[in-house]
């Protein structure tokens, strides 16, 4: 039997069902067959080329649509625009500056970290395959395992957050068009439904044009910026430098203003979510190990100064703080549009392109999650996974992962009937699982690292695959020598203290309304992992699997 140690097992992507799969070894080195095999780590000339010997070529992602894929998921300007009542709720004006500049550092550097992962082994599982990768053998299976939890906890948060706070925002517009409109929970359920079937009619019926989607989107999120940037620094009103970067509030009664500022952090953080997604992608994509890692790295880098000039932007023509913060629409920046520009139609284009640039960014977050949902199928460490890793023959799309993504965010829209307050708390959960899922990356990368256990590979033309008992080798991008090391540990400091405060409630002393209760949704989920690892997964789950041929 000729082997292929493959970057991933995708084999499964052009079959429907168990019976046409190939025998495939998993990280422990043995075929399903009972054949053992030994662990090795094969030097692959081209990734494109390792793609067409397992039956699939690679769709026609360059590095322009990669990166408008990356961008147009992260939106971070857009992002701290939706998100901007919650650091100025807990900081201020002051605390939404200098924790913007503190979220732009530490996400660049958990980036560089990430980067240097996909580029040893870009797979649509990430974070689990690269824990299985570089945990010690003892611990490898449970590591890699609960890690996947987290990423698909974080993963499909991050679709039902995204959905829910498009329909609260198209409700906010038409408020502020129709002050007579009374919202009800059940409208903005419709809405977030509405926004979920556009992502998946996008990922399904039209996925063929994923690619050159995401690139027209890219050209339409830096042109946006500039439509609502100069309208708003022209008409709007003008603060003085000391109300913004001096002005602190404390709207959760904190003991402390440093207390609220890492309270209020959450909203900066968001700004810059998602970065990952098109690491989830990476076996679509034609020269992965290169162009992920690159297209990741500039995709922070242009959102934050794209999103450090917009928050510089509204916070100088904030106008009237109060009535922002309290304003009928649920969100500040509609009242700031309509502050700055003095004009009704003006502030609801504004608002309408935000809107729709978050809706295209929708498309890109159900595609990631559905990816990192298929792939930890495959590795059959979900209940469903024999149904759930098979794909559509002709279109090459995980088409029952897609779905069970879209019922997911369904069942979790319910939870704004009872109380869309603790539906807020679901943005906090994908914090929580993704950037729990990003840590053992970075704990066992900088103990690799440090050990000297990551040799240089031989030539920048090769696309490595590192498979656990094999020599680790990195790929075609890292960050060199003492830098690198450096950089784990502020990758490693920042995802503490995010983790920890994302955990608190928006002000001191909650309510059962005010409380926050993902980490009673991160518990639960985990104690169900961990209970299907002890009943089943353990039976059949063995780490990621690599093909052979």
């Amino acid at each position: 039997m000729k082997e292929y140690a493959a970057l991933y097992a995708i084999s499964l992507l052009h079959r429907t069902s168990l019976r046409n799969r190939k025998p495939v070894r998993n990280m422990d080195g043995k075929i399903d067959d009972g054949i053992e095999l030994n662990n090795i780590g094969t030097k692959l000339k081209s990734d494109d080329n390792d793609m067409a010997r397992l039956g699939k070529t690679p769709r026609n992602f360059g590095f322009m649509s990669v990166l408008g894929f990356s961008c147009t998921v992260l939106i971070t300007w857009e992002g701290l625009v939706i998100q901007f009542s919650q650091g100025l709720a807990n900081g201020g004006p002051a605390g939404m500056i200098y924790g913007y500049i503190f979220a732009w550092i530490g996400t660049l550097s958990i980036f560089l970290t990430l980067a240097e992962a996909v580029s040893m082994a870009p797979t649509s599982g990430g974070q689990y395959h690269w824990v299985s990768m570089l945990a010690p053998a003892q611990y490898q299976k449970f590591l890699s395992y609960t890690t996947g939890w987290l990423t698909v906890l974080g993963w499909q948060a991050f679709v039902a957050s995204v959905g829910y706070l498009i329909g609260a925002m198209t409700q906010g517009l038409i408020i502020l068009t129709d002050p007579t409109y009374e919202p009800h929970p059940w409208h903005t359920v419709m809405l977030y439904w509405g926004v979920v079937v556009f992502g998946v009619l996008v990922n399904t019926v039209i996925s063929s044009w994923l690619p050159k989607f995401e690139s027209l989107i890219l050209i339409l999120h830096v042109v946006g910026f500039f439509a609502i940037l100069f309208p708003l620094v022209i008409l709007g009103p003008h603060a003085q430098p000391s109300q913004v970067f001096q002005t602190f509030i404390n709207s959760g009664d904190w003991p402390t203003n440093g207390l609220s500022f890492f309270v209020g952090l959450l909203g900066n953080v968001f700004a810059f979510f998602g970065a990952d997604g098109a690491i989830h992608m990476s076996e679509e994509i034609r020269g992965a190990a290169r162009i992920v890692p690159k297209a990741i790295v500039f995709s922070v880098v242009l959102n934050g100064v794209l999103g450090f000039g917009m928050a510089i932007a509204l916070l100088f023509c904030i106008g009237d703080l109060d009535a922002a913060l309290h304003t009928p629409t649920g969100y500040p920046f509609i009242e700031i549009f309509y502050q700055g520009v003095q004009n009704l139609t003006g502030a609801v284009l504004m608002t309408s392109l935000i809107i729709t640039l978050s809706l295209c960014a929708t498309v890109g977050i159900v595609a990631s999650a559905s990816r990192q949902l298929w792939a930890f199928s495959r590795d059959r460490a979900i209940p469903g996974w024999n149904y759930l890793q098979q794909v559509n023959s002709k279109s090459a799309i995980p088409v029952l992962a897609v779905f069970v993504t879209t019922i997911t965010a369904f069942l979790m829209s319910l939870i704004v009937l009872g109380s869309s307050t603790v539906f807020n708390d679901v943005v906090s959960l994908s914090i929580v699982g993704l950037f729990g899922s990003y840590f053992p990356v970075a704990v066992l990368l900088l103990w690799r690292r440090t050990r000297g256990d990551i040799k240089l590979h031989a030539s920048s033309e090769d696309v490595l695959t590192n498979v656990p008992g094999a020599e680790l080798v990195w790929g075609p991008w890292r960050i060199p020598g003492v830098c690198g090391v450096i950089n784990n540990g502020i990758t490693i400091l920042y995802i503490i203290i995010v983790f920890f405060f994302s955990l608190w409630p928006p002000t001191n002393h909650p309510t059962a309304a005010t409380m926050n209760y993902s980490s009673l949704m991160f518990g639960a989920t985990m104690i169900f992992s961990v209970f299907y690892y002890r009943l089943r997964a353990r039976k059949v789950y063995t780490g990621p699997v690599i093909e052979v041929g």
